[in-house]
């Protein structure tokens, strides 16, 4: 089973990123996919959610609007669009998989700076 997340990096306040998270070695479309994030010092929080048929998402308060998920059950990715970044957005974003067993996969940093 992988996980494996990228295009993280270093970008401006008010520039956008997309993250993807590429999955194999197990049944993807059966799977509810999550983002998750950790800043340092702090516990990792939940970012978005989407159900395994895409159907349906869900936002943390903090990023609605500006964050968008979305699934590719035929390519077995999960993105990340993140528009308008702020400073407190920087972290190491996870993605996961939640079904009969859950995966994680190792991250990718994100880094809003000027």
């Amino acid at each position: 089973v992988q996980l494996v997340e990228s295009g993280g990096g270093l970008v401006q306040p008010g520039g956008s990123l997309r993250l993807s998270c590429a999955a194999s070695g197990f049944t993807f479309s059966r799977y509810v996919m999550r983002w998750y994030r950790q800043a340092p010092g702090k516990e990792r929080e939940l970012v978005a959610t989407i159900t395994s048929t895409g159907g349906m998402t869900n936002y943390a308060e903090a990023v609605k609007g500006r964050f968008t998920i979305s699934r590719g059950n035929a390519k077995n990715t999960v993105d990340l669009q993140m528009n308008s970044l702020i400073p407190e957005d920087t972290a190491v974003y996870y993605c996961g998989a939640t079904g009969l067993n859950n995966y994680w996969g190792q991250g990718t940093q994100v880094t809003v700076s000027s």
